[in-house]
């Protein structure tokens, strides 16, 4: 941490003590700063006047205590009193209240043994399966510690690595998902204090499984009482039109401002440091490293070489992955980054920006084209398949099949798919099965694994009655399989990052309705993926890189995965024949809508 960061999150916000509450606030500009709450009666012409030294102002108030509520009265630059949240406040009231909190926490961890084994990882080399949860519809009504238990259990039992969080940093519009953050180092209230939230990362560690939280360094909403114009000024906030952006209706961090930088390191930090987070999958990066970025000409200044690259934000980034890195190692941060910026997961020494891994945005694009496809004009599209291979290995990459896939008009995952309910499941299913099976770490969100026709909506819950559907029971019962044997399987994951872990097998100029590839261990350890897209039975020959008789798998068609329960390969027996360019081959029986993984037997 750099030493202005260490400094901001010790001596900033309310810091309990046997004295009182000392109060501290960055605003340089203000003429007036006053602490008001429940230890002052709330009184409009009331509240404790704050002293200033160097843009901060403090008070000591002996009469406040833990779990009062407070805000600050700012009288700013502009001449406007406001009465602004705590930027640093550890708690909040909970929304659409608006008021800090003061708070200390009195957790005791219990995860020691998933610490200790997440230092000796190597999560480029390992298994990472993700299941991104919305906390307030994956089941409404739970609480933290609630979901420290439900949530907990059924992640285990489906079988995933880790879980990823969409925005708990506390914000005031359900609608925004989380991704407008107005309480940076307060999880949110609505679903419990801050230790009922540590109670749900411990729970989830202490069952093996990870905790990714995404995060929001690049904008942040323009309330009134949070922190626009906190002083009367643009203060977190660049200037003039730079400073709000153009999609969102939001304000742009300063991302040149050295207390600005600070306060976002020692953020990200923070959740490190006080939530055990194993990871920060950081949003909007694109909009971050882009001056144009939605915006069109006469709307944005170049940088001073004359590039459209926002030199600030990316020397922001650099700082960021290199505190993270210097001060939690094994703390993962994920870029969602949708351009072609070239060393996204590069050592910043090299010229990167240092993350551990970045979004596959290309895969996804392609891939859910062509799957919605009808699948009688799959075959001339075959590219949106193989494509995505040219570049898989520039970077290191998670597949996602994010709540950004299945909202605004775009559809659910199986909604998606064409053809009857029976195609679409099988689509469903196919994809999967592909995805689990092709280079990459994977991402999917919650809800998919259910068969949902519906567009998820954060205003309701998921519909769990789908599960006594046995074909959408095959579908959550398919995805827990594909969890069990992709983490048992070295070929599915040990060469990510490597074109030494893929091969093509499959005829790749004829029989387009069927594409096959192998995934290799280093110790060469082989599963091979078989996909027919079509929607009749095909027989397909691939080469194979081990004579002798091969084991399925996995057979997406399957009686008890809700499939049809057409025959698969069911083990074949290699042939002398040469073909791609290994030395045996076999014949194969592929389902319709069907996806195929064996191994030698």
């Amino acid at each position: 941490m750099t030493a202005l960061s260490e400094r901001l999150v010790t001596t900033l916000g309310a810091r309990v003590t046997d004295a009182g509450v000392v109060f501290a606030v960055w605003a340089p500009h203000a003429r007036e700063v006053r602490v008001v709450g429940d230890f002052t009666g709330w009184d409009p012409d009331d509240g404790l006047p704050m002293r200033q030294v160097a843009g901060v102002w403090e008070v000591l108030a002996p009469d406040a205590r833990e779990g009062d509520r407070y805000r600050y009265r700012i009288l700013g630059a502009d001449g406007r009193r406001r009465d602004k949240a705590d930027p640093f406040a550890r708690h909040t009231e909970i929304p659409p209240r608006t008021a800090s909190v003061v708070y200390r926490s009195s957790y005791t961890w219990g995860d020691d043994a998933w610490m200790a084994r997440r230092a000796r990882r190597d999560p480029h080399r390992e298994p990472m399966s993700v299941y991104e949860v919305h906390l307030g519809s994956w089941r409404p009504g739970l609480g933290y510690r609630e979901l420290a238990d439900e949530l907990v259990r059924y992640v285990r039992d489906t079988g995933f690595t880790h879980v990823e969080f969409l925005p708990v940093m506390e914000h005031p519009f359900g609608g925004s998902w989380g991704y407008q953050v107005t309480g940076y180092f307060a999880p949110t209230a609505r679903f419990g204090s801050p230790d009922e939230f540590r109670t749900l990362v411990d729970a989830l560690h202490r069952a093996g499984i990870g905790v990714l939280l995404d995060w929001v360094p690049a904008h942040f909403p323009r309330d009134d009482w949070a922190l626009g114009r906190f002083d009367g000024t643009p203060l977190y906030e660049h200037a003039g039109t730079r400073g709000e952006h153009p999609d969102w209706g939001t304000y742009v961090f300063d991302h040149g401002r050295h207390e600005v930088r600070a306060f976002l390191i020692a953020n990200a930090l923070y959740w490190c440091e006080e939530f055990h987070a194993d990871g920060l999958r950081v949003d909007a990066v694109a909009s971050m490293l882009y001056l144009d970025y939605s915006r069109g000409p006469g709307e944005w200044l170049p940088n001073r070489y004359g590039g459209n690259h926002d030199l600030d934000a990316i020397s922001l980034l650099r700082e960021l992955t290199t505190a993270v890195r210097r001060e939690w190692p094994d703390v993962l941060l994920v870029a969602e980054e949708s351009t072609a910026f070239p060393g996204v997961t590069a050592d910043v020494a090299d010229g990167g920006l240092g993350f551990a891994f970045k979004w596959n945005m290309g895969w996804m694009h392609d891939t859910l084209t062509h799957l919605g496809r009808e699948p009688e004009r799959r075959g001339a599209h075959r590219h949106e398949l193989t494509a995505p291979l040219s570049y898989a290995w520039s970077e290191r990459y998670v597949l996602p099949i994010s709540h950004d896939e299945v909202v605004h008009g775009k559809g659910s995952l199986t909604g998606k798919m064409p053809g009857d309910a029976g195609h679409r499941l099988a689509g469903t299913r196919a994809l999967l099965a592909w995805m689990w099976a092709y280079p990459g770490k994977k991402l999917l969100f919650m809800g998919a694994e259910l068969g949902d026709e519906r567009e998820w909506s954060h205003e309701r819950g998921l519909d769990w009655t789908l599960l006594d559907d046995p074909a959408r029971a095959g579908l959550h019962r398919l995805v827990a399989d594909l969890n069990a044997a992709y983490r048992g399987i070295p070929a599915l994951w040990a060469q990510d990052g490597t074109p030494a872990g893929f091969r093509w097998i499959g005829d790749q100029d004829g029989g387009a309705d069927v594409v096959a590839f192998a995934r290799i261990a280093p110790d060469g350890g082989t599963l091979v993926c078989v996909a027919n897209l079509s929607a009749t039975p095909r027989e397909h020959r691939v080469g194979l890189p081990a004579a002798g008789r091969w084991a399925e798998v996995l057979n997406t068609d399957a009686h008890a995965y809700g499939g049809s329960g057409v025959a698969g390969t069911g083990g074949p027996h290699t042939e002398h024949v040469p073909w791609n360019g290994l030395p045996v081959s076999a014949v194969l029986r592929v389902p319709p809508l069907g996806v195929l993984w064996l191994r030698p037997a």
